[in-house]
């Protein structure tokens, strides 16, 4: 769902999800120029499946079905969806296209991507087929009355090479669309929100000096100026020199009332022969709300929300997607809500945005290069990064390490071309030669992913002779460590951390 609201977005139109069983009168009242009705897993033979208001058609516009969404509108409408015999999942090529407004400029044996068990197998009086599959007949269809299109693959994956030009023909030649909206319009939207949510009381951001907390603090300090009180909690469980970037920054370019607590022995304290990862960032977790909580006592005046730099990849791996329906991934996302105890209402502005998205309202709203583009730093920090119980030793030998590696990335020209580069200390040691002696020290792991969301990420191609600068100069500088290995794992199955 949020994948086809970006690839709307991305055309300069705006879109606005809302839930599946939305009523027709507050889909009226949005006045919609189009509506789309997304894929998703479910059967329309299933009890509880999601349904659409009967009276959608009656709205006025122009309707989308994309797979699922196209057996709903197709079954609405007078036809019939089958059980296949089995899922049908990757590449299939179109073919019998018929001329359209919405395969305008589109080949006519386009590739596309399917992921379905179910398809249509009857259409109602009134429908035409646009386009087929060796394996679908129904791969395109369209009801001239209803204004109804439904295509049973996905147009918004990038596995669909021409879906974003079927997707802008909904947009401009169905619906005409004017393809004007920005992500300064987005900016305008939010800070009148949240002006109007806030009115006179405080507002507090746990400030990292990552991509997303730096945008929500922008972005609140945009539009309540001095109301927003900035803290930053100082864990130990930083990249090299990090406080120091985050004071530079926030006090050189924003009027931020910004507070900096040094709590590193605190949370050092908690990680004590902790082992187990969901456990290192189930404590990590607890003692940031005990900080966080005992420094906004020390925030003049009424203080009613905090706001958070959460984006929807968090939302969905933290089991709070639209349909309540994701597996729950990560510990460390406070999604949908902060403990009860910590007595704030949650403000999450980016919350409906990708990483990219995320990037570019930070430079609308005058965010320095260096912190729009920064690579994302996990919330528990180094500790997810240090596999086994966390030391004060290890995070210096890892610091070490991590510094080295993004020094040699951005003097290869590589950091703006990777999505992020990082490096694990590993609880494993093995033996090395250094001199005329033998060595018995730590492997160091260093992973490099690319990604266009974060949903999914493949290793980076880095040149050998990159890896073999940083692996030398890791093994030659850095104290306890003897060999270096760089990790090959996509997402999925891998994650892109370790932990």
């Amino acid at each position: 769902m949020q994948l086809i609201a970006r690839r709307v977005r991305e055309a300069g139109v705006f879109s606005l999800l809302v839930r599946p069983d939305a009523s027709f009168e507050e889909l009226r009242k949005h006045n919609p120029k189009g509506i789309i009705l997304s894929g998703g897993p479910s059967s329309v033979h299933e009890s509880g499946s999601p349904r659409c208001d009967p009276r959608l058609f009656e709205v006025g516009c122009p309707v989308l079905g994309i797979c699922y969404g196209m057996q709903l509108g197709a079954e609405m409408l007078g036809g019939a969806v089958t059980p296949s015999n089995h899922r049908e999942y990757g590449r299939a090529h179109l073919d019998g296209m018929v001329a359209s407004d919405f395969f305008k400029g589109v080949p006519s044996h386009a590739q596309v991507w399917m992921s379905h068990g179910d398809q249509v197998t009857t259409l109602g009086p009134g429908f035409e087929v646009l386009a087929r599959t060796p394996t679908c007949p129904l791969a395109a269809v369209r009801h001239g009355e209803k204004k109804f299109y439904g295509v049973q693959f996905h147009p918004e994956v990038t596995h669909t090479p021409q879906g974003a030009a079927m997707l802008q023909n909904f947009l401009f030649e169905v619906c005409h669309c004017r393809g004007s909206w920005s992500m300064a319009d987005y900016m305008q939207t939010e800070c009148d929100r949240i002006r109007e949510r806030v009115g006179n009381s405080r507002v507090i951001c746990g400030l990292s000096g990552g991509v997303d907390s730096s945008v929500v603090a922008a972005l609140l300090a945009r539009a309540i100026g001095r109301q927003l009180c900035c803290i930053f909690v100082d864990n130990g469980l930083l990249r090299k020199n990090e406080r120091e970037l985050v004071e530079r920054t926030f006090r050189e370019h924003f009027d931020i009332d910004l507070r900096v607590v040094d709590a590193a022995s605190r949370f050092l304290g908690d990680l004590a022969g902790i082992e187990e990862p969901q456990e290192k960032r189930r404590r990590i977790g607890h003692r940031f709300i005990d900080v966080f909580k005992d420094e906004a006592r020390h925030v003049d005046g009424e203080v009613r929300f905090l706001a958070q730099g959460t984006l929807y990849p968090d939302v969905i791996e933290s089991g709070h997607g639209h349909s309540g329906k994701a597996a729950n991934i990560k510990l460390h996302h406070n999604v949908g809500g902060l403990p009860e105890e910590l007595g704030f209402e949650l403000i999450e502005p980016l919350r409906m945005l990708f990483k990219d998205e995320a990037r570019t309202l930070g430079k609308v709203l005058g965010l320095p290069q260096e912190i729009v583009w920064r690579h994302p730093f996990p919330g528990p920090g180094l500790a997810v990064r240090v596999l086994g119980e966390v030391t004060l030793p290890k995070l210096e030998v890892l610091r070490e390490c991590d510094q080295i590696l993004l020094d040699e990335i951005h003097s290869a020209g590589l950091y703006g071309s990777t999505s992020q580069v990082f490096a694990v200390l590993t609880p494993v040691k093995s033996v090395g030669v250094m001199g005329d002696g033998r060595t018995y020290d730590n492997v160091v792991a260093i992973r490099a992913v690319t990604t266009e969301d974060f949903m999914t990420a493949d290793w980076a191609r880095i040149p050998y002779d990159v890896l073999a600068t940083i692996s030398n100069r890791i093994i030659n500088e850095v104290r306890g460590v003897n060999r270096v290995v760089y990790d090959i794992s996509s997402k999925p199955p891998a994650t892109i951390e370790w932990e």
